[in-house]
C-alpha cells in the first residue's frame, strides 16, 4: 500500500508530451489527490500512523515553485538537473547583476551542462532581479536610497566611526518605532494587519509588488517557499538580506556550499529572531563542476559535470522545537525518521513531540532525492554533522594547499615537504573536530575523525580530483574573495571554543589571505587590451 502511494505521488506529473512544456503546466499536477489530502496535512501527529506513513503522505497544496540564488557551479548543476526530472517543478533563477540577465538571454535562456562527450541544454526557467537593494557598509545594513557611510563620514570621520554612528541612528529609530506601536492597540485587526503581523502568523511587511519584465522575467517581492542558496560563503548575507522580506516561518532554505558556520551568520545577521526564522535544509556535496578557462567569459550558463558525486542532505532542528537530541542507539538510520531527532515520549513526560518542520522542507527533500544526477540522500543531523565535518578537514587541507602552489590536487601527493605539512594540518584539525561538546556522546568519533583516517579521506580526495582545480586556486586566480574564514577559519573558531591553539591552521590562512589581496593588487594594475576578452 505505501510502495502504490509513493509510485502514485512520483509518476502522478508526469508530461506524457515528452516535452518542455511551458513552466505554467509543470509542477502543479494531480491537484486533485493533493486535494483529497489537506484533511490529512491539517491532523497534529498521531501514534498511529508509522514513520513511513508520514514520511510518504501526500503534501496537499504547497507551492511547488523553487527559487534559486546563486548562478555557480552548484547551482547551474542543480538547476539543470532538477528540470531533467519527471514533471520538474518551476523554477526561478535569482539574479543579481544585470550582465547576468543580458548573458542569459544572449544564451538562448538555457542552462548547459556537459558529461562526459554528452552536451544537454534545458531552458523552461524563470528569472527574477532583486527588487530590494540592501547593502552592508562596515557591518551596516543600508537601505537604497539612505545615506551611505561614506556620507556620513565625510572628510572629518573614519568610515568605521561613520559606521558606529549610522548603527547608533538606526538603533533609536527601532527604538522610537518600537514604543510607538507599543501604544497601538494590538486587538483591532486592521491595526494588526497595519503592522504587518497576525496573531500567530508572520507576514512580510512590504506590500506585495510584481513588475513583468518580459515573459520570464519579473520583479517581484513576493514570498518565496522554497530556495536553494549556492552562491559562496562570503556572499551569502548579501544576498539574503536582499530578499529576506519574502522569507517567511513557511519557508524553507536549502543551502548548498562549501564550509561551515555560515547558518550561524545568517541567525546572526538576518534572522535574528528564532520565531520568524525559516526552516533550514543543509546538504554536503560531493560533486566536482568546473568552466574551461575562457568559456565563462562568452556563456557563464555552461559547466562541465566532471566528478559525479552525492548529496547529503539533513534538516536543522528549530531552536524552539520541543525535540532535543537523544543519545544515539545502535539501530538502523532507516529506522529513524529521516529529517528530524529521534525522541522519546518519556523525555516530554506524556506530552507529544511536536513537528516544527514547515511542509515546504519535505517537499524540497522529497524533490531533490528523487532527482538522479544529484545523487540526494537523507541523513539525520547527527550524521549529518559527522559528514560535514569529513568534508571540512579535507577541504582544509587541498583548497589552501593547491591555492598557495597554484597546482592541481594531484600536486599533493607523492611529495615529502608538503605530506607533512598535510599532517601538520589534519592533526591539529583532528584534535578541534575530537573535542567538539556536541560528538561527545556519538560512539567512534575518537576513530573517525583521528589524523590518520583524515589523511586517508584527503588522499582519497586528492587522487579522484587529480587533475581537477580547488575553488580556492579558481577563487585566487580570478582575484575573487576565497572562502577561507569559513573553512580554516571555522576549525580556528571551534579551537578558540575547546582551548585548542590552531596556530598551523592560522598560518595557512594568513598566507592564504595574503595571496588573494596581492593577486587582487595585480589584476587592478592591469592594463586591457583592445580585442583581448581578458585581461593580460
Amino acid at each position: 500500500m505505501e510502495a502504490k502511494g509513493r509510485e502514485k505521488m512520483v509518476m502522478g506529473g508526469v508530461d506524457t508530451k515528452g516535452e518542455e512544456g511551458s513552466v505554467e503546466e509543470e509542477g502543479f499536477s494531480d491537484k486533485d489527490s493533493d486535494k483529497d489530502s489537506e484533511e490529512d496535512i491539517s491532523m497534529p501527529m498521531d501514534d498511529s500512523r508509522t514513520l513511513l506513513d508520514r514520511q510518504y503522505a501526500s503534501q496537499g497544496e504547497i507551492p511547488k515553485r523553487i527559487h534559486l540564488l546563486g548562478t555557480g557551479n552548484i547551482g547551474k548543476l542543480v538547476a539543470h538537473s532538477l528540470r531533467g526530472i519527471a514533471n520538474p517543478p518551476p523554477i526561478t533563477l535569482i539574479f543579481h547583476k544585470h550582465s547576468l540577465i543580458r548573458a542569459w538571454e544572449k544564451n538562448k535562456k538555457q542552462i548547459t551542462i556537459q558529461d562526459n562527450d554528452e552536451v544537454v541544454s534545458r531552458g523552461g526557467f524563470e528569472i527574477e532581479s532583486f527588487f530590494h537593494q540592501m547593502r552592508r557598509q562596515h557591518g551596516v545594513e543600508l537601505q537604497r536610497g539612505r545615506p551611505t557611510v561614506y556620507d556620513v563620514a565625510r572628510t572629518n570621520m573614519q568610515p568605521h566611526e561613520a559606521a558606529e554612528v549610522v548603527r547608533e541612528r538606526q538603533t533609536l529609530q527601532k527604538q522610537r518605532k518600537a514604543a510607538k506601536q507599543a501604544t497601538v492597540p494590538t486587538t483591532d485587526d486592521a491595526v494588526s494587519e497595519e503592522l504587518g503581523t497576525t496573531a500567530g502568523h508572520y507576514s512580510p511587511p512590504t506590500t506585495p509588488f510584481k513588475k513583468v519584465i518580459n515573459d520570464d522575467h519579473t520583479i517581484t517581492n513576493e514570498v518565496i517557499h522554497n530556495l536553494i542558496v549556492t552562491t559562496k560563503a562570503n556572499a551569502t548575507v548579501a544576498a539574503l538580506l536582499k530578499i529576506r522580506d519574502r522569507l517567511t516561518p513557511e519557508s524553507t532554505i536549502c543551502f548548498l556550499q562549501n564550509g561551515m558556520g555560515i547558518i550561524d551568520d545568517v541567525n546572526e545577521k538576518v534572522f535574528p529572531d528564532p520565531e520568524t526564522r525559516p526552516s533550514y535544509v543543509e546538504g554536503v556535496v560531493t560533486h566536482g563542476v568546473n568552466v574551461p578557462p575562457g568559456v565563462g567569459a562568452r556563456n557563464p550558463f555552461f559547466a562541465v559535470h566532471a566528478g559525479h558525486g552525492t548529496i547529503a542532505l539533513g534538516l536543522i532542528p528549530r531552536e524552539n522545537s520541543l525535540s532535543t537530541p537523544s543519545v544515539p542507539q545502535d539501530q538502523n538510520a532507516a529506522d529513524q525518521e529521516p529529517s528530524s531527532l529521534t525522541t522519546t515520549k518519556e523525555s516530554f513526560q506524556g506530552e507529544k513531540p511536536q513537528d516544527t518542520r514547515a511542509p515546504s522542507a519535505r517537499y524540497i527533500l522529497r524533490t531533490l532525492t528523487r532527482t538522479p544526477v544529484l545523487c540526494a540522500v537523507g541523513f539525520t543531523p547527527t550524521e549529518l554533522l559527522q559528514l560535514k565535518l569529513e568534508k571540512l578537514a579535507v577541504n582544509s587541507v587541498i583548497n589552501p594547499l593547491t591555492a598557495l602552489i597554484d597546482s592541481r590536487n594531484g600536486a599533493l601527493l607523492y611529495n615529502y615537504a608538503l605530506t607533512r605539512t598535510v599532517r601538520l594540518l589534519l592533526a591539529e584539525t583532528s584534535l578541534v573536530i575530537r573535542s567538539l561538546p556536541e560528538l561527545q556522546l556519538i560512539p567512534n568519533v575518537e576513530k573517525r575523525f583521528s589524523a590518520k583516517r583524515l589523511e586517508i579521506l584527503m588522499v582519497s580526495v586528492a587522487g579522484q580530483t587529480a587533475q581537477n582545480i580547488s575553488s580556492m586556486l579558481s577563487d585566487i586566480r580570478s582575484g575573487r574573495q576565497t572562502e577561507i574564514d569559513w573553512i580554516n577559519g571555522y576549525i580556528i573558531k571551534r579551537g578558540e571554543e575547546v582551548g585548542v591553539k590552531c596556530v598551523v591552521n592560522y598560518g595557512i590562512m594568513m598566507a592564504v589571505v595574503g595571496k588573494a589581496m596581492v593577486t587582487q593588487r595585480e589584476r587592478q594594475a592591469d592594463v586591457p587590451i583592445v580585442g583581448e576578452t581578458e585581461l593580460v
